[in-house]
C-alpha cells in the first residue's frame, strides 16, 4: 500500500502522511476505507510504531482520518477527492521542481529524464 524508504532525507512519519494525502486526492483511499493497523504497518516495514501512530494522529488532527475507539482508523467521511487533474497536479509540483533541478544539476538531458520517468510511471502501472 506505501512506499517506504528508510534512507531517503525525508522522515517516515512524513512519508506516510503525504502518501495518504496523495491517494485520497487521487481517489485511491475512498471515505471510510481501513487504513493497516499501526502494528501491522510496523511490521511489514519493520519500523517504529510510534513513527506510524505520529503520522496517523497528525492526519487525523487535519481532519483526514477518523478514529474509532476498537477499530482501524478510516479515511474522513469529509475528505472527498480532489475534483481536478490541477489541484492534484499542485501536490506533485515540489517533487517535480527538485527533480527538474537535480536532472539539471547532473546535466541528465529533457528527453533522457522524461523517458526514465515515463518507463517509472508504466512499471508502476503494470504492478497496479
Amino acid at each position: 500500500m506505501f512506499s517506504i524508504n528508510p534512507n531517503s532525507g525525508e522522515p517516515i512519519y512524513r512519508q506516510l502522511t503525504e502518501q495518504v494525502k496523495r491517494m485520497v486526492a487521487g481517489g485511491q483511499l475512498l471515505p471510510g476505507a481501513e487504513l493497516p493497523s499501526v502494528r501491522e504497518l510496523a511490521a511489514q516495514y519493520a519500523i517504529n510504531p510510534m513513527t506510524i501512530s505520529k503520522a496517523y494522529s497528525l492526519l487525523e488532527a487535519e481532519g483526514l482520518l477518523e478514529r474509532q475507539r476498537g477499530k482501524p482508523m478510516t479515511i474522513a467521511a469529509a475528505s472527498a477527492p480532489s475534483q481536478t487533474e490541477a489541484s492534484r497536479l499542485q501536490q506533485l509540483l515540489p517533487q517535480l521542481q527538485q527533480l527538474a533541478l537535480a536532472a539539471d544539476q547532473l546535466q541528465l538531458s529533457k528527453e533522457i529524464v522524461i523517458s526514465t520517468l515515463s518507463n517509472l510511471l508504466d512499471r508502476m502501472s503494470d504492478d497496479a
